[in-house]
């Protein structure tokens, strides 16, 4: 496994036919999740087929000429529909899916790659295999479901604590105990067959995201951010990170390859001071893109070595309606502000990369704030 960056021209070898649709896979409920496949366009290529929500049809004007303006390469080659079918049915071109479940595997059957990301999709077997192969990670007790935890332990858990469903998506599922009664009160919450795990909280202030990707059944490191956090809120990702610690979460990586995981997948780890040295527990493996992906890949792709991503929220439901005169990235310059999931807009959001140094994205963020 290289510790040195891969050319982003490599890892992006073939064509692909591209659904990062995450309905099948994300908490029902929230508002502008069916129009998340919008923000896949920007790591895409011009030989890449892409399948869009038809909503986003009417921004397709605004986002293509924002990226001709900062001269990012997407693809054109547009499906105006997301049914999985198409992931099958176009010779030459791989799948390139946000989530592997069940309804993919489908239309592109690949069972190896089905179980393994059925397998360290749980939080529970994530702490087994952590085990097994000596990473570190928090304390944390694990339930095959939450009818078999000993209500007797509860005041001998050191608290502040977290009660986690095993499997849980965007969050749901995860409770933050101050105290014994606010941990019967989340158990309370579960049916008796989830299996869940308490967890010791992580105390620390910088949480890393750590992306792998797989190529040519090679693992390969490829971004290292850190995560931007609004207390316990995560807002966005930062690069480059304070630390990178690979070594940390290689061997699951190079494990995951080795059972049939396919594309990107990421750890996230903390950064612990503690009196003997710095510690780097991982908290669990998500094995799928996530929301640092996206910015990840474009920022490869212009060759952007300093950068953020940031969520706002904007009055505006039009992206033609956003002024990004003087702030629009520069490629002689490298800074500026791209625009990543568009689609939003449409709710009264984007997600954006600000390139530059961190004085200057300070400054683009205000700047943006007081246009949005």
């Amino acid at each position: 496994m290289s510790a040195a960056a891969i050319d982003y021209g490599y890892l992006h070898t073939g064509k692909y036919i591209i659904n990062h649709d995450i309905m099948h896979c994300t908490a029902e409920g929230v508002v502008g999740n069916h129009l998340y496949s919008g923000r896949a366009l920007g790591m895409s290529e011009p030989w890449d087929i892409i399948q869009l929500h038809p909503d986003l049809k009417p921004l397709w004007k605004s986002i293509t000429d924002h990226y001709r303006r900062i001269d990012l390469p997407h693809s054109e080659n547009v499906i105006w529909g997301l049914n999985l079918r198409e992931l099958g049915s176009h010779i030459g071109y791989q799948p390139s899916v946000f989530f592997f479940g069940p309804n993919e595997c489908r239309y592109w059957g690949d069972q190896q790659w089905l179980e393994t990301v059925d397998y360290i999709n749980s939080k529970n077997n994530f702490m087994a295999l952590a085990a097994e192969l000596g990473i570190d990670v928090p304390q944390t007790l694990c339930f095959e479901n939450v009818g078999a935890i000993d209500t007797d332990i509860l005041e001998d858990i050191i608290y502040p604590c977290y009660l986690k469903a095993a499997v849980s998506v965007s969050g749901v599922g995860i409770y933050r105990c101050e105290n014994e009664f606010e941990m019967r009160n989340a158990i309370s919450r579960f049916e008796a067959d989830v299996p869940v795990q308490i967890q010791e909280e992580v105390v620390s202030d910088i949480f890393l995201n750590m992306q792998y990707r797989i190529v040519d059944k090679e693992v390969y490191r490829l971004a290292c951010s850190e995560q931007i956090l609004d207390g316990f809120a995560h807002q966005g990702n930062r690069i480059p990170a304070q630390s990178e610690p690979w070594e940390t979460v290689d061997a699951m990586a190079r494990w995951l390859k080795d059972h049939g995981m396919k594309g990107i997948f990421a750890f996230d780890v903390a950064v612990v001071e503690t009196d003997s040295g710095v510690r780097f527990p991982a908290i669990e493996c998500n094995p799928r893109f996530n929301g640092a992906t996206y910015p990840t890949l474009i920022a490869q792709k212009m060759a952007i070595p300093e950068w953020s991503s940031i969520t706002l929220t904007t009055r505006h439901r039009k992206l033609s309606d956003i002024d990004l005169c003087d702030i629009e990235f520069d490629k002689k310059t490298g800074e500026g502000v791209i625009i990543v999931n568009w689609g939003t807009v449409l709710t009264g959001k984007l997600v954006v990369l600000l390139a530059g140094n961190r004085e200057y994205q300070d400054a683009l963020a205000n700047e943006l704030r007081a246009r949005m």
